[in-house]
């Protein structure tokens, strides 16, 4: 007996798991694609440093004394914000490079960066939504399923 339109095995035959329960599916075992998870993640934490990048650009024009003062509260201290943009794009395009090379260390650094924008973003609630949404996105890729096993076998 068959199934119809791709149900699969009815015959009792192995299914994509190989047949046995809690099996690690064959798509993840020596896949050399990453998986979607991992991709949006990436993207998601290189556009979040791009942005970094731009209000460190936007820094340094006549708006940088503004930006400053939201940043760091004086409009004196324009050289810190600077530093401190750059420093966040690095910690965002950094592991994003990475992430897709299938190095376990820009994972953990991506979590960490993630939980860390929870915290600021619950602390300065509502006006950090977005912000909120963001990271927990973020957190919620680098914990699934598909990303564990694609960094597990190497």
């Amino acid at each position: 007996m068959t199934g119809q339109r791709g149900d699969g095995p009815v015959d009792g035959g192995p299914g994509p798991y190989g047949g046995m329960f809690g099996a690690v599916p064959e798509s993840y075992r020596d896949q050399t694609a990453a998986p979607k998870q991992v991709t949006v993640a990436a993207v998601i934490s290189a556009g979040l440093g791009a942005m970094c990048l731009l209000l460190a650009g936007l820094a340094l024009t006549s708006a940088g004394g503004q930006i400053s003062e939201v940043l760091t509260g004086s409009r004196d201290n324009t050289s810190v914000a600077v530093t401190a943009a750059l420093v966040c794009a690095a910690v965002y395009v950094v592991p994003a490079i990475f992430l897709r090379k299938r190095h376990l260390w820009a994972r953990y650094v991506l979590i960490a960066v993630a939980a860390m924008g929870i915290a600021g973003g619950v602390l300065t609630l509502p006006a950090s939504l977005l912000g909120l949404a963001v990271h927990v996105t973020l957190l919620t890729l680098m914990l699934q399923r598909p990303t564990r096993l694609w960094f597990q076998h190497r």
